[in-house]
C-alpha cells in the first residue's frame, strides 16, 4: 500500500507539472484501489483481534497497522486532490520555476515515505524518529516555493489565477509530509510502546516559528 501511495504522489505531481490530464485521471481512478487496501487491512486486523486475542506487543503492532493505513489513505486523498486541480487548471499562465521546485519537493516527500516504509518493515525506532528532521526540510521547501509564487505574481499579474493552484498543491504536499511523520509516530509506538509527538510544529514550535519569520523576512526583501 505504501509503495502504491508513493507512485500516486509522483504521478499526481508529474501530471500537474506536465499538464497531463490523462495521468491525473488515472491517479483519481486508482484511489479506489487504495481505499480497498485500507479496508482489507482493517478486516485482517480486526480478525486477528477477535480470533487470536493478541498480547500487548502484538496488539501494539495491530494498532499501528490500523493507524498507518489510515494515514496512507489520507495521503492518497491528497494525491487525488492534486490531480483534480490539474484537471481544473486550464489555459492559465504557468510559472516554470515554481513547477521545478514542486518536483524537488515531491522528491523530498517520496524519500521521506520510502524511509518511513523501510523503518516500518525493520521496526526501526531511531530511523522513525529521524524523519521529523526531514519534515523540517519539507517545511523549508514549502516556504521557499510560497515566496517564489508571491514574487512571480508581483512581477507578472497574469499568473494571479494560476497562483491559487500552486498554493494548493504545495500545501497538499506539506500535509503529506505531516502524515508521513504520523506514520513515524506509529512506528515508534509499535517498537517501544511509547506515544510520542514528532511533528516539528508541535514538538518544537519555536523552530517552525523561526522558519516562518525567516520566510516572511525574505519575502519582504524580495518586494
Amino acid at each position: 500500500m505504501g509503495l502504491n501511495i508513493s507512485e500516486q504522489i509522483y504521478n499526481s505531481t508529474q501530471a500537474f507539472i506536465e499538464h497531463d490530464k490523462k495521468l491525473a485521471q488515472e491517479v483519481i481512478d486508482a484511489d479506489t484501489n487504495t481505499n480497498g487496501e485500507e479496508m482489507d487491512l482493517e478486516k485482517q486486523a480486526l480478525k486477528l483481534i477477535a480470533l487470536q486475542q493478541p498480547v500487548a506487543t502484538d496488539f501494539r503492532v495491530i494498532i499501528s497497522i490500523l493507524k498507518a493505513s489510515s494515514d496512507l489513505e489520507r495521503i492518497g486523498d491528497h494525491a487525488v486532490s492534486i490531480s483534480r486541480e490539474t484537471i481544473r487548471m486550464k489555459g492559465q499562465a504557468r510559472i516554470p520555476g515554481v513547477e521545478k521546485e514542486i518536483a524537488t519537493m515531491t522528491d523530498q516527500i517520496r524519500d521521506m515515505l520510502e524511509r518511513a516504509l523501510d523503518a516500518y518493515t525493520k521496526n526501526d525506532e531511531l530511523a522513525a524518529r529521524n524523519l521529523s528532521k526531514k519534515d523540517v526540510d519539507v517545511d523549508k521547501q514549502y516556504l521557499e516555493i510560497r515566496n517564489a509564487i508571491v514574487t512571480a505574481v508581483n512581477h507578472d499579474s497574469e499568473t494571479v489565477q494560476s497562483s491559487s493552484s500552486y498554493f494548493l498543491v504545495i500545501r497538499l504536499l506539506e500535509r503529506i509530509g505531516d502524515h508521513i511523520v504520523n506514520l513515524a509516530e506509529w512506528i515508534v509506538y509499535s517498537a517501544s510502546g511509547k506515544i510520542v509527538e514528532l511533528n516539528p510544529g508541535k514538538a518544537n514550535p519555536e523552530l517552525v516559528k523561526r522558519l516562518y519569520s525567516d520566510a516572511i523576512g525574505t519575502n519582504e526583501s524580495i518586494k
